[in-house]
């Protein structure tokens, strides 16, 4: 990639160069033991498992394999000892490379911002030693890659990602269609029956009642999480000045220091992220706000440890995420 186009499309070396950083970004540092994108997860087992976890009150229904005899004499209470299982999980990757991604106001373009997420997850998933796949979207096609534990696996996915992104351009014909996001998520709701972790990495544009419905289903069955990816300069728009608004192919000037059309642009962009974050407390998936300005790694490795136990069923949820 020339260095007139860095932070405007990547390319295969780039993402393959972040290995080193999915691998050393802790989803666990300030979390829960059971937080989410842990790799192998830990489940509470009753009775006998892998690894001793605690030793706890007897309660109805534990198995008396499981008692704790000499603990329990000593205390002269019942007392078991709880163990965990590692399992394994398959980790699925939606990863959106429509036109509305084409966008970027400081260090990248949202396309190329997802794109270094994907990879980050790619590398932390395939580390942890599960299976990793991917449904990468744009506004006319979907890529699948099914969850395969396997170096060449990652590499088919970011040849793919690269491939889509690398079409993104203005005046390309590209008809913007904000209906595969749903489209992508019904996909993935079918390769992601159970207990899979699922990365939703977009900025939602066009997302609407179906999308909330699908985000349901698959959260019901799944763990998921949602990357917002968004661009400062639509939260922070300019006091004075102007601003171009393209669909790809029409383009409009705005002045942004006219009051109406300012106000205009922020409610839009205010009310679909706000859309978006009720999802942690509806469902309980975490809603993660990633900006196109800063460094991606870093931003993953601050939000997941500031994650806290919420939303429905305790499943953790992002603390103080800001709708900007």
């Amino acid at each position: 990639m020339s260095s007139d186009d860095t932070g405007v499309y990547v390319d295969l070396g780039a993402l393959i160069a972040l290995e080193h950083r999915g691998r050393k970004v802790s989803f666990l540092s300030r979390q829960p033991v059971h937080s989410l994108l842990a790799g192998r997860f830990a489940s509470r087992m009753r009775g006998r498992g892998l690894n001793f976890e605690e030793i706890r009150d007897y309660r109805p229904g534990d198995d008396v394999r499981s008692i704790d005899w000499k603990v329990t004499a000593r205390l002269q209470k019942p007392h078991v000892r709880v163990f965990n299982e590692e399992r394994d999980r398959p980790g699925i990757l939606v990863v959106d490379q429509r036109l509305s991604m084409f966008f970027g106001s400081r260090r990248a373009l949202k396309s190329v911002a997802a794109a270094e997420v994907a990879a980050i997850g790619t590398w932390r998933i395939l580390g942890a030693g599960d299976r990793v796949g991917a449904i990468i979207f744009n506004d006319s096609d979907l890529a699948v890659v099914r969850p395969q534990r396997s170096r060449r696996t990652a590499l088919q996915m970011l040849e793919m990602l690269v491939a889509q992104n690398r079409q993104l351009g203005v005046g390309r014909g590209i008809v913007p269609n904000p209906d595969m996001l749903n489209r992508a998520l019904d996909q993935a709701r079918r390769l992601a029956l159970h207990d899979a972790v699922v990365v939703i990495i977009s900025d939602f544009d066009g997302a609407n009642h179906d999308t909330r419905n699908a985000v349901s289903a698959l959260a019901a069955h799944n763990d998921v999480v949602a990357v917002l990816v968004h661009d400062p300069v639509r939260s922070q728009l300019p006091s004075t000045g102007r601003m171009t608004v393209t669909d790809g192919e029409l383009q409009i000037l705005l002045d942004v220091g006219r009051a109406g059309a300012r106000q205009g642009v922020l409610d839009l962009a205010e009310k679909r992220l706000r859309d978006v974050f009720q999802w942690t407390h509806d469902f309980g998936v975490p809603v993660l706000p990633l900006s196109t300005a800063e460094d991606p790694a870093q931003q993953i490795a601050h939000l997941m440890g500031h994650l806290q136990p919420g939303g429905r069923g305790g499943r953790p949820g992002p603390a103080g995420a800001s709708h900007g």
